[in-house]
């Protein structure tokens, strides 16, 4: 299969202890490294509130990463998400070209401006009717 770039989030049950936190944690890292995958980058964001509660919790431990990898891990990781009750939500993400591109640029820093910062004035002006 293909090489592709993806971007995955996914979200621990908050109520687990530290140590199982980062079992759940080493087992994605687990199954990413027996596919040979190159992460780019991995956030660990910590406890923050959902939106809206998820079987019960107003919180979780959220876990952002991007890397490359084959499309036969993404199958295997998403059903491993979806047996293993620890994990409450998860969202993976394929990038284009153009995605990549502007991942690439924003890493960099180099991100162009599309829409520059407008001063606003002090009196705002009074639509005529």
């Amino acid at each position: 299969m293909a090489v592709n770039f993806y971007e995955l989030t996914y979200v621990v049950n908050p109520v687990l202890e530290e140590d199982q936190v980062q079992n759940e944690i080493k087992k994605v890292d687990d199954l990413l490294s027996k596919h040979k995958a190159e992460v780019d980058q991995k956030d660990e964001w910590g406890i923050q509130r959902l939106t809206y509660e998820i079987d019960g919790k107003n919180s979780g431990y959220f876990v952002n990463m991007y890397f490359e990898v084959d499309g036969k891990a993404i199958e295997e990781l998403e059903r491993l998400f979806r047996i293993e009750d620890n994990i409450i939500r998860y969202l993976t993400i394929k990038y284009d070209n153009k995605m990549k591109r502007h991942y690439e640029l924003k890493k960099k820093g180099e991100l162009p401006e599309v829409f520059p910062a407008v001063e606003e004035s002090e009196e705002a002006p009074i639509p005529e009717s």
